[in-house]
């Protein structure tokens, strides 16, 4: 597993979006990224957090960020949680969680005494140049906006 801190390149990746289409990290380099991982569509706190960040878009843009999602979700899964709560942005579906890997954001997890392998909520900020300038490793869903601006 990565680890990645602030000033260190945000490592460049290939995946595929709600669209089914091929992007690249390569060709957002020109625009501020907010990089967010989350564990899953349309459950309470990944809503929430989805959400918080629609509602914020527009302030987003304005200060010339792209927000891109990453999930193990499907694509098919992503295209209906972008319907149903209307989310203006990229969401990238990572079912063999590579891109995770490369964040550092896939690790096990307990929940009700289980243990597995999934996605830790971080939010990394990217500047036009690649470099990393920001990473949230305790993002507050409801406030993810907030912590962002």
């Amino acid at each position: 597993m990565s680890t990645l801190s602030v000033g260190k390149k945000a490592p460049l990746f290939t995946a595929t979006d709600h669209n089914g289409n091929t992007i690249t990290l390569k060709s957002f380099l020109s625009k501020k990224i907010i990089l967010y991982f989350y564990p899953k569509d349309n459950t309470p706190a990944c809503t929430t957090q989805a959400c918080n960040l629609r509602d914020n878009y527009q302030k987003f843009k304005k200060s010339g960020y792209e927000i891109i999602g990453v999930s193990t979700d499907s694509v098919k899964k992503h295209q209906n949680f972008i319907a149903k709560y209307q989310l203006p942005f990229i969401l990238i579906s990572d079912p063999d969680h590579i891109i995770c890997e490369q964040y550092g954001v896939w690790a096990e997890k307990k929940l009700y005494g289980r243990t597995y392998m999934g996605i830790v909520r971080t939010t990394f900020v990217i500047n036009e140049r690649g470099v990393i300038e920001e990473i949230i490793s305790k993002v507050e869903t409801a406030r993810h906006s907030e912590q962002l601006l």
